[in-house]
């Protein structure tokens, strides 16, 4: 192999963003600088409501505030780059900053995957076994199951990250992308990369595969305990307990599913468009769920809703 044609480190990537398609510059940006000030309002205000509300000091909410800051950090860690590179085309990013910003995005999605499956574990016990919830569900418990979620993702991301940023870059180092997404970073590498598949096809089926299969049955054991309470009211008030928990995982990977599970194109010249599309559809993945998600816990839960009002119109204003 000529050393020659490997990057360098201290060169960088050059990211290609939306060059392609200069008419959806202008439009994407205000869309997305719009879409991320929701995120950072919407997540924020729940954060604060978790933390301040009395009524919400519960293990449902202390995830709930978990997640709005996972969402939070998640898209920290990229829209501010893809903002930048739609204001400079083809911009250029040093290898460092790739690293950290791969990193992050990893850590966080897989983050995202255990924690939705520590919520479902939580409805489960709250609505199966009500009696033990305090018991199963203390304070020793649910911080530990947090923390852990933060901790496996942080692990694989590691993994993965140092896996891929070791390997050797060839050529014009462009990364056809918004961000150093992994698959399209490891596109660049003139070395073999059966590791990386491997050790990503290992950590999709732990932080993907394994949190899904765990939240639906956790769901068929919760739907069964609902269909078992005789009136009617009772179930939907049960069922309204878990129903935006249910709405954001279907949401998150039903997105997550769609990416990785639609088939390719396998004309050439619609190269291009599979290229647009897949880099939209991994816009809509980090962007658009994490604006989704404070606002179905809002819509759909009226402890939030009920908190929300307290904070925005404080008792006193009202009287």
């Amino acid at each position: 192999m000529d050393r020659s044609n490997q990057t360098s480190p201290g060169v960088g990537f050059i990211l290609l963003g939306l060059s392609a398609h200069p008419k959806l510059v202008s439009t994407f940006f205000v869309l997305i600088l719009l879409m991320y000030l929701v995120i950072l309002l919407g997540n924020g205000v729940l954060i604060l409501v978790t933390i301040s509300d009395p009524h919400l000091h519960t293990p449902m909410y202390f995830f709930l505030g978990n997640l709005s800051f996972l969402d939070i950090c998640y898209t920290t860690s990229s829209v501010p780059l893809i903002l930048d590179s739609f204001l400079t085309p083809r911009k250029t990013i040093p290898f460092s900053a790739c690293t950290v910003q791969m990193f992050l995005s990893f850590a966080m999605g897989a983050t995202e995957c255990v924690l939705l499956g520590m919520m479902a574990f939580d409805r489960y016990v709250a609505i199966c076994k009500p009696l033990r919830y305090p018991e199963i569900m203390s304070k020793a418990a649910y911080v530990p199951m947090a923390a852990g979620s933060w901790a496996a993702g942080s692990s694989t991301a590691m993994v993965q990250t140092s896996l891929a940023m070791r390997l050797p870059f060839c050529g014009d180092n462009i990364i056809n992308h918004f961000t150093c997404e992994i698959l399209a970073v490891l596109k660049l590498a003139c070395a073999d990369i059966s590791i990386n598949v491997i050790s990503m096809t290992v950590a999709n089926v732990v932080f993907v595969g394994i949190p899904l299969l765990f939240i639906s049955f956790s769901y068929v054991f919760i739907m069964a305990a609902i269909l078992r309470i005789p009136s009617a009211e009772g179930r939907r008030k049960t069922f309204s307990t878990c129903s935006a928990h249910l709405t954001v995982v279907v949401v998150f990977y039903g997105t997550i599913l769609f990416m990785y599970g639609k088939p390719k194109s396998k004309d050439p010249q619609g190269a291009d468009k599979q290229d647009l599309s897949d880099k939209l559809i991994s816009l809509f993945y980090g962007v658009v769920t994490p604006m989704f998600n404070p606002i179905i816990y809002s819509l759909r839960n009226k402890d939030v809703k009920a908190a929300v009002k307290n904070l925005v119109f404080p008792k006193h204003f009202a009287q």
